[in-house]
């Protein structure tokens, strides 16, 4: 949480915006140099407020408030190991996916429901992109009465092959897929292992 920093400069001293009378007064400097110590914290933030709403350059604790204000999907995204007063050093994965999740909230509103937004989705949650299978197609035939793509029955399936999944990850994808995919569309969700031979390629 914001709070007050030792040492930390006024942007804005009170002593030097009090009457001249005052300036060489050694108590009501020292009195004012008080409340300019408490107040710094707040200042700082205000002159650099434009860097609180990017996702890439705000303090941990606040991205997390963004994600809630903006609807990202983050539901299977780690930040409890983050800590809460910023940035770990480097950064730590649940942050970075944090982040990004933040950054793209906007553009998966604009897909939501479609198989891009979907896939962008478990994406960015998980770190890999699940394999999509549905009913729908589209076709084009130059002549009238041609075969119609798809199923007639509506369906929609979700895999994912973690590295090392748990019994949590099925149900954090079933959550994300849940909320993601088209209203109408029943669909299933399936998590695996990886084999060998693909974590090798994924490296």
């Amino acid at each position: 949480m914001r709070g007050s920093v030792d040492g930390l400069a006024s942007s804005a001293p009170i002593g030097a915006m009090l009457p001249a009378i005052f300036a060489d007064d050694d108590l009501a400097q020292r009195f004012v140099a008080g409340l300019d110590e408490v107040l710094a914290p707040f200042l700082v933030v205000l002159d650099n407020l434009d860097s609180y709403f990017d996702p890439a350059l705000a303090p941990v604790d606040f991205t997390r408030w963004l994600a809630d204000w903006v609807g990202a999907e983050t539901d299977g995204i780690e930040t409890d190991a983050i800590g809460a007063g910023g940035a770990t050093a480097g950064g730590s994965e649940g942050e970075r996916r944090l982040r990004a999740a933040v950054a793209a909230a906007t553009y998966l509103h604009r897909v939501r429901g479609t198989r891009r937004g979907l896939s962008e989705a478990v994406r960015l949650v998980f770190g890999v992109p699940p394999r999509i299978t549905e009913s729908g197609a589209a076709e084009w035939h130059a002549r009238p009465l041609g075969p119609v793509p798809g199923d007639r029955r509506p369906h929609l399936h979700v895999s994912l092959v973690l590295p090392d999944p748990t019994p949590a990850d099925e149900y954090r994808l079933d959550v994300l897929v849940a909320a993601a995919r088209p209203a109408h569309m029943p669909y299933t969700v399936e998590v695996t292992a990886a084999t060998a031979a693909e974590r090798t390629t994924d490296r």
